[in-house]
């Protein structure tokens, strides 16, 4: 009974309700019993408030408005743990209290604020204002008392999903009856924020526990470097939770000059940190060295981790350690986007391409006599290059474009004017839409560019002599979910060398680049692609149908060859599965119409589908003809069931009322474990009902 109280004692907002005498001859009693709080608070009364010279309104009431003064605030003990180990923080190292933002955590009128940056706002979010509600709703700032013993409180105060990430400044302010009367307690502990992966309405969860355990908690990984034939692998210590490295991660954030208020987007911070990473134009972490002498710094070969590079960074006030190479920009990287709660991943590349113009080609110059021509020779095969995938959602893209997001911090060409890249999606990368954010035909032309030969003609121009295929980007690597083992993910990236789609991919991508007459285009494009919905909605449980309509505007029959495929999609546009994948060819004669009906049976996606029940149909072809490439992609959902609420009888205010709640199993299968939730507004709070 003695170690629940005690226990309790350790989770409990702990408000002293006595005067100021009563304090002094309870000090020696309260001395331990303030250790053990989390805030502690002192009464006062108007009246002694004016006696102080606190309170100088001339017609103060004689009856006293009570004000509650903050004298401590101690987050640390075992509710810290506890929080710690929810919010899956327990592996930093110390005791600060680290979360994870869109998750609730255990902390007279008072309310609780919190403030990030040199200069917090609430209108920017970097001001947090968290008021006392009777219940919680997911997407607010908001602190609701779970528990009240004796003189204590204890709180759950919940975050929201959008947070900036960061370092936050813990404030308890408590207010009497007249609003100016204010006790404001700044607490000496730091509280960090961080990106939540178990979180569904952050923008970076991932529902993959084994997933999570690798990409966000694991602080040991394996980078791959050699050759495509020779395949070599060494162990970086990544120590996202090694003392002081959180701390060194905000430190990069800090030192990049970047507003505070962009660090709740993903997208934003992993900008910025690709960008920190390397330092030719922002002094960042490292300073990348090619030459063969490392006199003065260190050998990039010698890093085995990256705890030592951060800590000497943070040390050195942010001057840039010397020296790094690709793999130790992308172990640097790893680390500080793991630290902060993005799940990432190093990614090895063997025969990994660097376009410098922005051809998506690899372009080899010779002269009249075929002999290379070095100056103009600027694009290069590296044997290998490595960089990231992280995990997000991009709602500022097409959906279809969440997911893995590749980011390369190695200092190689300039992305809006700073050496940084990406995020640039894989999902885009691998179909050749190399104009979709963020620096896409750079990291296409790594893994899927053509090496293309130009001859120099008498007059100083250059024809197109030779392309040479499927030279670039292979056996793209990293290491195994739970395992050492390599993993190949190439088909993330491209799909199968020589196949109709990697194909159609290299010659689209080619299109937006600047040499875009290095494929034959197209001859005509008189053929027109279109998908549509017929009838009511797709239902859950029954085979889904969509129409495909397409139409020949040419005067001649044409020949088409159409590839399908079906993935099942988180909201947000993130790719969990692919569930469904067809090949047709047709004929279309001219000046003709044909509606093609496509139809997947409930068996294919039944064991896939997620909340939402979000589908996305996508189509590529070439006609034969006229090379014409056909594409198209077409989001929809399957309907859910609605559940009916009747009332039973006449419903009269004041008093209680049944109703009937009914709803059609949509599936060929029995449903277990359903429960179902009722809330009425102001009737009725959240009541669970298993069926």
């Amino acid at each position: 009974m003695e170690e629940k109280e005690n226990e309790e004692k350790e989770r409990m907002v702990v408000i002293e309700e006595t005067d100021k005498e009563e304090m002094v001859d309870k000090e020696e009693t309260d001395e331990k019993e303030e250790k053990e709080s989390i805030v502690k608070i002192e009464e006062k009364n108007e009246k002694e408030k004016k006696q102080e010279g606190e309170v100088e309104e001339e017609d103060q009431p004689d009856a006293a408005a009570d004000v509650l003064e903050v004298k401590s605030v101690n987050p640390i003990g075992e509710a810290n743990k506890r929080n710690r180990k929810e919010h899956h923080t327990d592996q930093y190292h110390g005791d600060d209290l680290i979360l994870r933002r869109g998750q609730s955590f255990p902390k007279n009128k008072l309310h609780l604020e919190l403030k990030t940056g040199a200069m917090p706002t609430v209108a920017k979010g970097t001001h947090a204002i968290i008021p006392l509600v009777e219940h919680l709703e997911d997407g607010r700032w908001e602190a609701k008392i779970v528990k009240q013993r004796h003189n204590g409180l204890q709180l759950s105060v919940n975050s929201i999903p959008t947070a900036v990430i960061g370092a936050y400044r813990l404030s308890v302010v408590t207010s009497g009856l007249k609003a100016e009367l204010k006790s404001i307690h700044e607490s000496s502990n730091v509280l960090y924020m961080l990106f939540n992966p178990w979180c569904e309405d952050d923008a970076v969860f991932m529902d993959d526990e084994d997933e999570r355990q690798e990409y966000v908690l694991n602080d040991v990984g394996r980078l791959y470097y050699g050759t495509e034939q020779q395949i070599g692998e060494r162990t970086w210590n990544f120590g996202q939770f090694s003392e002081g490295i959180l701390a060194s991660c905000l430190f990069v954030l800090e030192k990049s000059g970047t507003p505070v208020s962009g660090w709740g987007n993903p997208i934003n911070v992993v900008r910025v940190v690709s960008a920190m990473i390397n330092s030719p134009d922002d002094g960042g972490v490292l300073e990348g060295n090619w030459s063969g002498y490392y006199s003065g710094g260190t050998s990039p070969t010698a890093w085995s981790g990256s705890v030592e590079i951060l800590k000497n960074y943070q040390e050195g006030g942010g001057a840039p350690v010397k020296y790094g190479q690709c793999w130790v920009f992308s172990g640097l990287t790893t680390t500080v986007l793991r630290c902060l709660g993005i799940p990432t991943r190093s990614v090895t590349n063997f025969d990994s391409a660097h376009d410098t113009d922005i051809s998506l080609t690899t372009d080899v110059y010779l002269d009249e006599e075929l002999d290379p021509l070095e100056y103009l020779n600027d694009d290069s095969v590296w044997n290998f290059h490595v960089w990231n995938d992280c995990w997000m959602a991009r709602p500022d893209l097409p959906a279809g474009m969440g997911g893995w997001q590749a980011v390369d911090a190695t200092p190689q060409e300039t992305s809006q004017g700073t050496y940084r890249c990406g995020p640039a999606p894989l999902a885009a990368l691998r179909s050749g839409q190399v104009y979709i954010q963020y620096d896409c035909p750079f990291v296409f032309a790594e893994v899927n560019s053509d090496k293309i030969y130009w001859q120099r003609n008498p007059d100083g121009t250059f024809k197109k002599i030779y392309n040479e295929k499927h030279k670039v980007g292979h056996n793209i690597s990293t290491k195994a979910v739970g395992s050492d083992e390599r993993n190949d993910v190439t088909h993330l990236y491209k799909h199968p060398e020589g196949s109709e789609k990697e194909r159609i991919a290299v010659e689209t991508a080619s299109r937006y680049g600047t040499k875009p007459e290095t494929y034959s285009a197209p001859t005509a494009e008189d053929i027109s692609i279109e998908v549509t919905m017929d009838g009511e909605d797709p239902r859950m449980g029954s085979d889904s149908r969509l129409r495909i309509n397409l139409i020949n505007g040419s005067l001649e029959e044409r020949s088409i060859s159409l590839h399908g495929q079906v993935a099942v999609m988180y909201y947000t546009g993130v790719h969990k599965a692919t569930v469904c994948r067809d090949k047709v060819e047709m004929d279309l004669p001219p000046s003709s119409a044909l509606g093609l009906m496509w139809r997947m049976p409930f068996k294919m996606y039944q064991d896939q589908l997620i909340d939402q029940a979000a589908l996305m149909l996508t189509l590529s072809g070439r006609v034969s003809q006229t090379q014409q490439v056909l594409a198209t992609q077409f989001s929809f959902r399957l309907r859910t069931p609605d559940v009916v609420i009747k009332p039973i009888g006449e419903a009269v205010v004041g008093e209680t009322m049944a109703v009937e709640i009914s709803f059609t199993n949509p599936l060929p299968i029995m449903l277990k474990d359903v429960t179902l939730r009722v809330e009425g507004l102001g009737l009725l709070n959240v009541q669970k009902i298993a069926v």
